[in-house]
């Protein structure tokens, strides 16, 4: 079954596969993203969908990824800077900050330098441990795609209108127009 996602506040299949998934006898996740992964031809593609690579191995094959045809999108883990990904933010039409886990708020800054200061206007996705509650903050950071658990996609568009009210200024693009920061 092809994975669903909630993307610009609409469930949608997800039209993008990562680079892990193709490529035989490599873990999936946090640790694949981390691994140094074997240079191979991916196996199997979904007809027209990006593909998601490592930021590793964009930066230890760039030439290699400059040459593909297709769309391409970069997966950061948290302790990646964004600063390295910046002058190649062109050639990506998304961008994915993973969370590892429940403590882990980095993606949150990723996604807003991403946002303001390297005024990124692609895909960003929020990856890995992303839960209903986060949906709105992770928005308001500027995320706008959000790969949540399968049990709790049903519900997640309700996550924007949970909240009525903020207490910091933020980069509000996620949101949907009604719910913007003024």
């Amino acid at each position: 079954m092809p994975r669903q996602l909630l993307r610009d506040n609409q469930i949608v299949i997800d039209d993008w596969q990562y680079l892990t998934e193709l490529e035989p006898g490599v873990a999936t996740g946090v640790a694949a993203a981390a691994a140094a992964a074997p240079v191979v031809a991916p196996t199997a593609t979904i007809e027209g969908a990006g593909l998601i690579i490592p930021f590793d191995r964009w930066r230890t094959e760039r030439d290699r990824w400059l040459a593909h045809p297709g769309r391409l999108g970069v997966v950061l883990l948290p302790a990646h800077k964004v600063e390295q990904l910046a002058p190649d933010l062109a050639h990506f039409a998304l961008v994915a900050a993973e969370f590892p886990g429940p403590t882990d708020g980095r993606g949150y800054t990723q996604g807003r330098l991403l946002r303001e200061r390297y005024q990124f206007r692609g895909e960003l996705r929020a990856a890995g441990y992303v839960r209903r509650d986060q949906l709105f903050f992770l928005a308001r950071c500027g995320f706008n795609s959000f790969q949540l658990a399968e049990n709790e996609l049903a519900g997640a568009a309700t996550a924007f209108s949970t909240y009525t009210a903020e207490y910091q200024p933020a980069n509000d693009e996620g949101l949907p127009h009604k719910l913007r920061h003024r």
